[in-house]
């Protein structure tokens, strides 16, 4: 849709497959810029008001699975043994303790680990695949020892911990999503036919620069109330650039829903740092792309007050201490 110059990336881009009869699919950009499942189309205009894990309906497909003892036989791989038996493949190796590149023997038995678990499909994400069965997506990232950069494989078994809310309706009401989920669980599942890559090990020093040209109207820490702020807030002109606080890769470029900032940028850093760019009401930038300290990323909306963050190891911590000082 075009409105007034400006590209509006609607939910209906996230829903692929809906294409009205006799029109031709348009074909996937190529992911010159990424090493992520796919890349969304240049965002030049307002954030797309439809949080992600709406827009990407998942369908509860979750099996049970008993304690059982498996044989290997000859050709086996640890991921042809998950499917034969339903439970996941990386659970399956955590559970034996075997490690890449996973060397199999015919006649080796490897315990099955109990438990449900739901089969990843294609353009699922982490939290979508959470809202679907009402369990907050920390607790699968536990479950599965998911970490940086927490990547989703296309049929991979997620194990769902706990018990699960009984109705759609329910789960729909009760689920809620940090920033910490967003970061983590925001990724379409990608096809890998090998082991995952590894987070980058950049040596990054948590070395920031200010996000935006403004005065500090809110610290880091007890906001009154019972509130607590996990980030600065940061008063601007309305319209003003936001700038990367660092050099990384774009992790996230949509609606923040249930986290109550509005428009959110993400950007990994390696080395587990993330910086967060809460209430933008522009990007100029995709998830998947490389950035530059100081480029900017987007524009504030008319509140004109920015929240950011930085976190290391998902926990936030005090901005104040990694930006030079004013």
């Amino acid at each position: 849709m075009v409105n007034g110059g400006r590209i509006i990336i609607a939910g209906a881009l996230l829903l692929a497959g809906c294409v009205p009869p006799g029109v031709s699919r348009m074909p996937e950009p190529a992911p010159t810029r990424s090493n992520d499942a796919r890349i969304e189309p240049l965002m030049d205009g307002l954030i797309d008001e439809t949080p992600i894990w709406e827009a990407r309906r998942v369908t509860s497909n979750a099996t049970t699975v008993g304690s059982s003892i498996y044989r290997v036989k000859p050709g086996d791989g640890l991921r042809a043994i998950g499917e034969a038996t339903g439970a996941g493949s990386e659970a399956i190796a955590r559970l034996n303790n075997l490690t890449p590149p996973y060397i199999l023997k015919p006649g080796q038995l490897l315990r099955i680990p109990a438990g449900r678990y739901h089969r990843v499909g294609t353009g699922e994400t982490g939290i979508a695949i959470a809202r679907a069965y009402g369990i907050p997506w920390s607790a699968i990232v536990t479950a599965n020892n998911l970490a940086e950069p927490f990547l989703l494989r296309v049929g991979q078994r997620l194990l769902l911990p706990g018990d699960t809310t009984p109705n759609a309706e329910t789960r729909a009401a009760a689920f809620k999503v940090d920033i910490d989920d967003i970061a983590t669980g925001s990724a379409p599942a990608q096809t890998v036919t090998g082991p995952f890559p590894e987070a980058p090990a950049t040596g990054f020093t948590g070395r920031f620069n200010w996000p935006i040209n403004g005065t500090v109207a809110e610290r880091f820490g007890p906001a009154g109330e019972g509130r607590v702020n996990r980030g600065i807030e940061i008063a601007a002109p309305s319209g003003s650039d936001i700038r990367a606080a660092a050099s990384g890769t774009v992790a996230f470029v949509g609606n923040g829903g249930s986290a109550g900032y509005g428009g959110l940028i993400l950007i990994r850093h390696g080395d587990g740092w993330i910086s967060v760019y809460g209430r933008a009401a522009q990007a100029t930038v995709v998830r998947g792309q490389s950035v530059k300290a100081g480029e900017t990323i987007g524009s504030i909306s008319n509140d004109a007050k920015l929240h950011f963050e930085l976190r290391q190891n998902r926990a936030a911590v005090d901005p104040a201490k990694y930006l030079p000082s004013r």
